[in-house]
């Protein structure tokens, strides 16, 4: 009985998967096939290009695929599109192939020892980025100078801040770094980069990096994105609250199949842009709720401080009052009492006495009492001129 996964192949399809598992040896069915769906079921093209990643040389057999294919990593995120360029047909192609295999294998190893040993003697300029902004404006001028000015809009910035200002945007930036030794670039931005519908969806839909990889910013970003052949191509986007490529396009691809798979990979992709930005609404939307309470709660807590200032005031005026009345009281009791206090102070002083006036003869009520709870002034008492008073001891009665 076939295996699930084989049961929608073909006959034809199943006896080329088991053939090409016997030829390469391949433990994996799921590896075998996915091999020949990429090379479209050409068993020949598959077993060669599986040598030559076995030998290290270079893929001549992947023919274009008719939709972007899924990169075999751990979360299934990134979509690569691989244009290589075309196989050789015919024996005479093969032989050709199969002869300088070789000699092509030779000049590979031989150019990689030597760039090796070359970064210990003498260190690769890029590698010191001194003006990332030149660079950029530098690459944009050259381009302008070969391909003309009808281009997608150029982002005049550093990869970072290109990086920064698509997250704070929500839009896919789209990277390209360009090989200028490699034979398929001039082609691919004349023809392709500066096609009308080209520079259409990408102003429209995205934002656009470039750079030069002899740039020494364009290395950087040609360090940290890894490509393997030219033109290269990635999309960039905030997916899981970080900046992640969820695509990329290598080789020489033609208008119309790079604008549908810059397509496919948006749209396999908007639905977390969304997300994002609802999920963006929703924290502004609490965040504008927070502020608003606060306020609220800021104003009333104002309008209760400003309260407890006024009551502390008027408390604060009241004792003000009472004390001032306390003081007026005390001042004319003390202005009432004024000679009896002064005669109280006196050293012959009895300890108990009275003053009397002789014209007419009658007794200041200098203190209070029952008959005088509020002693007289003096002017009050008729003692408005130089007069004698007398003081009568009262302290043996």
């Amino acid at each position: 009985m076939a295996a699930p996964e084989e049961r929608d192949l073909t006959q034809e399809q199943t006896e080329k998967l088991l053939q090409f598992q016997d030829l390469t040896g391949i433990e994996s069915m799921d590896q075998c096939r996915h091999t020949l769906e990429q090379h479209n079921w050409n068993i020949e093209a598959a077993v060669q290009d599986r040598l030559n990643e076995q030998e290290g040389v270079p893929s001549v057999f992947n023919p274009p695929p008719s939709r972007p294919l899924q990169v075999n990593t751990a979360d299934h995120r990134i979509y690569s599109y691989v244009v290589s360029r075309p196989q050789p047909r015919g024996l005479l192609g093969w032989g050709y192939y199969l002869i300088m295999l070789p000699f092509r294998f030779t000049y590979y190893t031989i150019l990689d020892i030597f760039r090796f040993a070359l970064r210990f003697i003498r260190p690769d300029p890029r590698s010191r980025v001194t003006d990332p902004v030149g660079d950029i404006v530098s690459f944009m001028h050259s381009f302008e100078e070969k391909y003309g000015r009808a281009h997608p809009v150029f982002y005049q910035g550093t990869y970072s801040q290109a990086l920064n200002d698509a997250k704070r945007e929500l839009r896919f930036l789209l990277v390209y770094l360009h090989g200028d030794d490699h034979q398929d670039s001039d082609e691919f931005c004349r023809n392709t980069l500066c096609a009308p519908e080209v520079i259409s969806l990408i102003n429209t839909r995205m934002l656009f990096w470039a750079c030069s990889t002899n740039k020494p910013e364009g290395y950087r970003v040609s360090q940290a994105l890894r490509e393997n052949t030219y033109p290269f191509l990635a999309m960039i986007m905030l997916k899981d609250r970080r900046m992640t490529v969820v695509g990329r396009l290598e080789g020489l691809i033609q208008p119309d199949d790079l604008i549908n798979q810059l397509t496919f990979i948006m749209d396999a992709n908007q639905t977390y842009l969304v997300s994002e930005r609802l999920e963006r609404e929703e924290r502004n939307q609490t965040q504008v709720l927070r502020q608003q309470q606060d306020e609220a709660y800021l104003a009333s807590l104002r309008a209760d401080q400003e309260k407890e200032r006024k009551k502390r005031e008027e408390r604060e005026r009241k004792r003000r009052k009472e004390e001032e009345v306390q003081q007026q009281k005390l001042a004319e009791e003390r202005r009432r009492r004024v000679i009896h206090d002064f005669l109280f102070s006196l050293k012959e002083s009895p300890e108990k006495f009275q003053i009397e006036a002789n014209f007419p003869r009658r007794v200041l009520p200098c203190i209070p009492s029952e008959e005088w709870p509020n002693p007289p002034t003096l002017q009050e008492a008729g003692l408005s001129h130089t007069e004698v008073l007398f003081v009568q001891d009262l302290t043996d009665e």
